[in-house]
Order: C-alpha cells, then sequence, then structure tokens
C-alpha cells in the first residue's frame, strides 16, 4: 500500500473509533441525563402515557388520572377536592412540570422507579399494561377539613403534627388553588396556570412550609424553654427580676407591655399574660449564643427538614447584638418561622423534650399494593429535658386555662397552647400577624396533635381585634378535636 492509501486509512480508522467512543458515551454514559432533560420530549410523552400511580389519605386516593383528547400526552392527573390537597400533593401538569409529592416521588407514581423493574418485566410476559405505585400519607382527612374549613378566606396556613412518631396530620394553606385546573396542555390550561402564576395571593406558595413569619409571642415557650435548660430560671413560679419598665440592653428604648403584672413577674404568670419584658430579659440573660443553640435544637437555622418537600429554614440570627437578641427572644426582630418549624417547637415540648423528625409519606407501595418502602419515625433532636418540658407543658396549660388561650379548650381534654401577635412591615404599619401554637393530651398525658395555625391577614377584622387567641385558637381547636375524635 502507498503512502498515501496508507494515510487516508488511518485518517478514516481514526473517524470509525471516535464515531465508536462518540457512541458509546452516548449511550452508556450521557443516557440517563439525555433521557431525563427537560428538552427530550419523549420523556414527557411517556411519563404521561399511563395512568399514574395515587396519592393516598387514609386509604382513599386524592388524585386520578383521566384520557386526555387530542394531544401526545394520553392522560392527565385529576384531583379530589384539589384545593385542600394541594398543599400536600403539589401539582402533575403536562405543560408546567410537577411540584412536591408529585414531583418528589415522581419515579413512583409513573412506575418508573428502580424498585418497580420487576413489576415492570412481569408485565411485559403477561401483557400487563405499565401501572404506577402508590404514595401514602400519613394525613388525617378530617384534621385537614377542619383546618381549611376554619381558615376560610384568611390567609395563612396551619401545620399539625403526632409528637410521638412526626407523623404530619393536617398541611393547610389558604387561598389555596385547584391542581387539576391546569393539569393539561390546553389553552384553558395555561390561562389558568397564568392568573395562579401572578396572583397577589402568592396560591402556589405553599405557606405552611415555604413561607416565614415573625412568630411573635409564640416563640416565648422557646425563650422559657431556653431559660430552664441554661439555669437561668429554675421554679416557674418563683418571681424574675424584670423591671417595669424595661429598657432593651445597650438602648434607650423601652419595650412595652400589653398587660399590666409584668414586673418581676415569675415565668408561669409572664407566659399566661404574655409579657414582653420577662422574656426580653430572659432572653439576655440566657445570651444569644445559648439562645441559638437552644432554637437550633427545635430546628431552626436548618435548611434541610424535609418531610420529603424540603421546608424553608426558619431563622434564628446568630450575629445579632444584645438588644437584637432580646428583641428575637419575644419572636421579633429577626427572628422568622414557618408553621411547620412552630408546630415542631410545639410538638417537642408535648412529647417530653423529644422532638421526632417531621414527615408526611407513610409508606409507598408497588401497584399489587406491596410495600416497597415503609418510613420508621426518628428521633431529631432533644431541645429540653423531660422535666423541663414537663414544666413549659404546665405553664402552656396555664394560658389555655386562664390566659389568653381560652378560645382552645376543648371540654374533658387538657390543652397547651401560646398565642402570638407578630408586628411586621416598616414601623409595624402592616396589619399584624395571628399565631397559636397547641397541643392536646390523651388521659395517659400523652399527646396525638400539636399544631401551628398563622393568619397572615384577616379581611374585615379590625386592626385592634387581630389577635392570636382570638382569631387563631378556634381554627387549633377544631383541628384538635377532629384528631381526638378520630382516634377514637
Amino acid at each position: 500500500m502507498n503512502k498515501p492509501l496508507r494515510r487516508i486509512s488511518l485518517f478514516c480508522g481514526l473517524l470509525v473509533l471516535a464515531l465508536l467512543i462518540r457512541t458509546n458515551w452516548l449511550q452508556y454514559v450521557q443516557a440517563e441525563e439525555l433521557s431525563t432533560r427537560k428538552e427530550n420530549r419523549r420523556v414527557q410523552i411517556a411519563q404521561y402515557a399511563t395512568e399514574r400511580g395515587n396519592i393516598i389519605v387514609q386509604g382513599q386516593p386524592i388524585t386520578g388520572s383521566a384520557v386526555t383528547d387530542g394531544s401526545d400526552y394520553k392522560y392527565k392527573r385529576t384531583y379530589t377536592e384539589g384545593e385542600l390537597w394541594s398543599p400536600v400533593t403539589g401539582y402533575a401538569s403536562q405543560a408546567f412540570g410537577a411540584t412536591q409529592l408529585e414531583s418528589l416521588e415522581d419515579g413512583i407514581l409513573t412506575g418508573n422507579d428502580d424498585r418497580l423493574f420487576f413489576d415492570r418485566t412481569i408485565g411485559m410476559f403477561t401483557g400487563e399494561k405499565k401501572q404506577g405505585g402508590n404514595v401514602v400519607t400519613t394525613l388525617n382527612r378530617d384534621a385537614q377539613k377542619a383546618a381549611f374549613e376554619k381558615l376560610g378566606t384568611k390567609k395563612g396556613a396551619v401545620a399539625a403534627i403526632d409528637p410521638r412518631t412526626g407523623a404530619i396530620l393536617a398541611l393547610v394553606s389558604t387561598p389555596s388553588y385547584d391542581p387539576s385546573s391546569f393539569a393539561g396542555n390546553s389553552k384553558a390550561d395555561e390561562k389558568a396556570w397564568v392568573e395562579l402564576k401572578d396572583s397577589e395571593d402568592k396560591k402556589l406558595v405553599n405557606r405552611a412550609l415555604r413561607e416565614t413569619y415573625p412568630p411573635g409571642s409564640t416563640f416565648k415557650v422557646v425563650t422559657a424553654a431556653a431559660a430552664l435548660e441554661h439555669g437561668v430560671v429554675n421554679g416557674i413560679d418563683d418571681p424574675t427580676d424584670t423591671p417595669e419598665p424595661y429598657i432593651l440592653p445597650g438602648t434607650k428604648t423601652q419595650l412595652p407591655n400589653s398587660h399590666t403584672g409584668c414586673e418581676k413577674a415569675s415565668l408561669n404568670e409572664a407566659l399566661r399574660i404574655s409579657c414582653n419584658s420577662v422574656f426580653a430579659n430572659l432572653g439576655d440573660k440566657v445570651t444569644r449564643d445559648k439562645m441559638v443553640e437552644t432554637a437550633e435544637k427545635f430546628g431552626f437555622n436548618n435548611d434541610k427538614i424535609d418531610t420529603p418537600v424540603r421546608a424553608f429554614a426558619s431563622v434564628y440570627d446568630k450575629r445579632m447584638g444584645r438588644d437584637g437578641n432580646a428583641q428575637s427572644s419575644i419572636g421579633q426582630f429577626n427572628t422568622a418561622a414557618t408553621p411547620l418549624q412552630m408546630a415542631m417547637v410545639t410538638a417537642a415540648i408535648a412529647n417530653d423534650g423529644k422532638l421526632m423528625k417531621p414527615y408526611m409519606v407513610d409508606h409507598l407501595t408497588a401497584p399489587n399494593l406491596d410495600i416497597i418502602e415503609k418510613h420508621e419515625p426518628q428521633e431529631m433532636s432533644r431541645p429540653l429535658s423531660a422535666g423541663n418540658a414537663q414544666k413549659v407543658q404546665q405553664m402552656m396549660v396555664n394560658v389555655v386555662a386562664k390566659g389568653t388561650g381560652e378560645k382552645a379548650q376543648i371540654k374533658n381534654v387538657t390543652v397547651g397552647g401560646k398565642t402570638g401577635t407578630a408586628q411586621h412591615g416598616e414601623g409595624n404599619k402592616k396589619r399584624p400577624y395571628a399565631w397559636f401554637i397547641s397541643y392536646a393530651e390523651n388521659p395517659d398525658g400523652t399527646s396525638p396533635v400539636a399544631v401551628a395555625v398563622v393568619i397572615e391577614d384577616s379581611e374585615g377584622t379590625a386592626r385592634d381585634d387581630i389577635s392570636g387567641g382570638g382569631l387563631a385558637a378556634p381554627v387549633a381547636k377544631a383541628v384538635m378535636e377532629a384528631v381526638l375524635k378520630s382516634q377514637g
């Protein structure tokens, strides 16, 4: 072979080798990346080629599938009582993707998860069509409905947890939306989506998990826990050294109280009438770093709380000065919390100081209903000792029995709670947020439910009438009653 032919042969050989390498690279190295890209329309078509599995609440599906006419996508998602359950399910839309459980558990719901490989293989031989698995939640239907109906037209959110396990029993955000309204890819779906996306009410935002608010006086239970844990206070009925008026440390600013009787008030009495001065003073004595330590044990400053839907991190500032720490100790300044976070705080106190990791998926099933993954409750932390938790419980029971939380009372049931009215906006000019946190006890002393309620704005309510005890406590009461009734 002459020299030019050898060069041509070598060049062709290199081209063939490059082609083989490129083909194998695409098939084996980049295959998964290419198959899951948004731009790959075949993936989307395959995703909606079969009926999705369902999201289940207490044995009943809250989702479904319907045939789509005139589209490459054969099935679209449907929802039962979509507005009620959208904070749990999220949405699955042919045009706009998926969120929350619909997104996180998409592999199970579509039947594409590796754990369903055996089912898919069997189906190839039996001729059975591909099916998705199911996501079985921890939600309590009656508690969810009670929260949703009691919130009504108010902007707000509710999170309820079983303190013993961390199971989420209710997760409500209002105003809500119906995911069915944009589950397809028609012009009507697009119109519904645009209206929701541009809504001033932020209906697509899950306020229970992904909105933070100043927690106001509900945070005082965290400060009480810190004061007890760090030895600033021992007896909850002993007088404190709180002066009246109280001046924020390092400033000339007086911190006002909304009630009289706060001078040298005991921890118990201060929580009952919600003395700002006492808890600001205690927070300063605990010190910022130890307040941060306690708050973080309750879950603050943690950006990896997955339910499995990830919650926004609640915040207790690590760098503020003494005056900021004093204000933060009453749930103001830079302190911010999700409703889930305040439900976690309440659950830890109700569970004798043990905080269980919150979760809302109990188990996943194959199409034949075999369980393929089961959640086991996990301890998250111990923010306070059992003895100190019981002291805080005693104070919270006092708040409901003889204090600002009387509207949460349930006949023949021990209820502990704490109200909160959080100021916000420049110069505190915006309408305040109304908070209430609470738990109910079983006769054996255990607690089956801890609740946090926040109401952003209540149309038609005078500003001076906006309070946690007046607006939020009745919502929490309804949720607790629903849980207690459901357990017989």
